[in-house]
């Protein structure tokens, strides 16, 4: 029972991790641009950091960790959920291997 259970836990993991987030991607890039450019530019904090920076699989795992700022802070504590849903739709969609990959520009 008990690797029953692991089993299906590992599942959900993946299943998350695989999963579109069903957000809005238009929202996602406004969020992204109002929030996350500030820190992740050339020459910034955090280092340049566009949706290009990662395959689709890598940005949803990303989020299934749900850690930023090299692991130390929750996500949650950047924006709130439902934005964090958003974003992770528009870097998703626009991943180095999506169909539709970009910078998201200046």
């Amino acid at each position: 029972m008990k690797l029953f259970t692991a089993f299906l836990t590992a599942a959900s993991i993946l299943g998350a991790a695989t999963a579109n987030p069903k957000g809005n991607d238009a929202k996602g890039r406004f969020y992204y641009k109002q929030t996350c450019k500030t820190c992740h530019t050339k020459g910034a904090k955090g280092g340049e950091v566009t949706p290009m920076s990662k395959t689709q699989a890598q940005w949803k795992l990303y989020f299934v960790k749900a850690k930023h700022n090299s692991g130390t802070e929750a996500l949650l504590k950047v924006m709130p959920e439902e934005q964090l849903r958003d974003v992770q739709t528009f870097l998703v969609n626009h991943a180095v291997d999506s169909p539709q990959p970009e910078t998201c520009g200046k």
